[in-house]
C-alpha cells in the first residue's frame, strides 16, 4: 500500500550572503518575487499537491518565515476598517491551517542532509516532500504536484531533473541513470558535484524531492561528504537499489532564486504571467531593449 504524502520539509536556515546587504536583517525566503515571499511560493506549491503538514528547518533570526503565516489582527483590523477588502483577501489566502507549520532549529550549517536530519521527529515513517524556497518553478501544473502524482504512480523515492550544460555538472547533483521513457528515468546512481570529464549524465537534481522514511536511517550516521558536510545526496544514493527510485522531468521553467540573476529573471517571467502587470512590464522592457539596440 501506497503511503499518502502529506508531509513538506523546507530548509531555511542558510544565511543567504550571496544577497547580502538585503539579507543582513532579512530571512532571504522572504524576499519577494513580485509581491510574494519565496516562502510562500513554496507553501502554496506544496499545498496544491496535497500537503498539510510543514515542517521549516530554521536558523537564529529566521521568525519572519513563521509570522508570515500568522493571524495578524491589527493589519487585518486596519485594512477591515479602511474597506481595502482586496489587500485584506491577499492575506487571508496566505493562511494556512492552525498547527500545520512547526519549526525545529539546525544549530550548525552542516549540509542539506543534516536539515532533513534535523526534522527526523517531524517525518516519523512517513513519506515526506523537500522544497528548497531557492528554486522556483513557474509551470502551469505545480511541480510538487507533478512529483506527487508520479509518487502515487511508482511508490518510491521521486525527485525533479533537469538538463544543464555538461560543463556545469560540478554544481550540481547528477543522476546515473537506467530505463528513461522521457518523462521518468530510473535512478540507479546519484553524485554529487561530478567533475564535467566523468559526469554519469547531464541530469541534475533541482530542490524538489518526495522521499521515503528509510533515508534517515543513513542521514543518522552523519557521515560526510562534499564540502565536509552531510549531503543528501549521499544518503539517497544508498537507498538505490532498495527502494524504487526515479527522476522526473517535470514540466515547467525553473529559477534559481539563490542567484542575482536568476532571482531578476524569476521577477520578469512571474510578473509577464499577471494580466495586471504583463502590460507594462512589456512596456519598460521595450524601453531597455531600444536602449541597448541604441548602444
Amino acid at each position: 500500500m501506497i503511503k499518502p504524502l502529506r508531509k513538506a520539509v523546507l530548509p531555511v536556515a542558510g544565511l543567504g550572503t550571496r544577497f547580502l546587504p538585503a539579507t543582513k536583517a532579512t530571512a532571504k525566503e522572504m524576499l519577494p518575487v513580485v509581491d510574494k515571499p519565496l516562502i510562500q511560493y513554496a507553501i502554496e506549491e506544496a499545498r496544491a499537491a496535497g500537503i498539510e503538514q510543514f515542517c521549516m528547518v530554521t536558523g537564529r533570526g529566521k521568525t519572519a518565515l513563521v509570522e508570515h503565516f500568522d493571524v495578524a489582527f491589527e493589519l487585518e483590523a486596519t485594512l477591515r476598517e479602511r474597506g481595502k477588502v482586496d489587500a485584506l483577501r491577499l492575506l487571508h489566502e496566505t493562511a494556512v491551517e492552525p498547527g500545520s507549520i512547526v519549526t525545529v532549529r539546525q544549530q550548525e550549517p552542516l549540509g542539506l542532509g543534516h536539515a532533513i536530519w534535523c526534522a527526523r521527529a517531524f517525518i516519523g515513517d512517513d513519506p515526506f516532500a523537500i522544497l528548497l524556497p531557492d528554486d522556483l518553478v513557474l509551470a502551469e501544473k505545480p511541480c510538487l504536484q507533478q512529483l506527487a502524482e508520479a509518487y502515487y504512480e511508482t511508490g518510491g523515492n521521486i525527485v525533479a531533473v533537469t538538463e544543464v550544460p555538461p560543463e556545469h555538472t560540478n554544481r550540481y547533483g547528477i543522476l546515473e541513470i537506467g530505463r528513461d521513457d522521457g518523462r521518468l528515468v530510473e535512478v540507479t546512481g546519484l553524485v554529487e558535484k561530478p567533475d564535467p570529464a566523468v559526469s554519469p549524465s547531464n541530469l541534475s537534481i533541482i530542490g524538489r524531492y518526495v522521499l521515503l522514511p528509510q533515508v534517515l536511517g543513513y542521514l543518522s550516521r552523519l557521515e560526510r561528504g562534499a564540502g565536509n558536510e552531510v549531503q543528501l545526496t549521499d544518503a539517497m544514493a544508498k537507498m538505490i537499489g532498495t527502494t524504487p527510485f526515479f527522476g522526473l522531468r517535470y514540466e515547467g521553467r525553473r529559477f534559481d532564486c539563490g542567484d542575482k540573476v536568476g532571482f531578476l529573471e524569476a521577477q520578469i517571467a512571474f510578473a509577464l504571467k499577471r494580466p495586471d502587470l504583463a502590460p507594462a512590464v512589456r512596456q519598460f522592457l521595450r524601453n531597455y531593449v531600444e536602449a541597448l539596440e541604441i548602444v
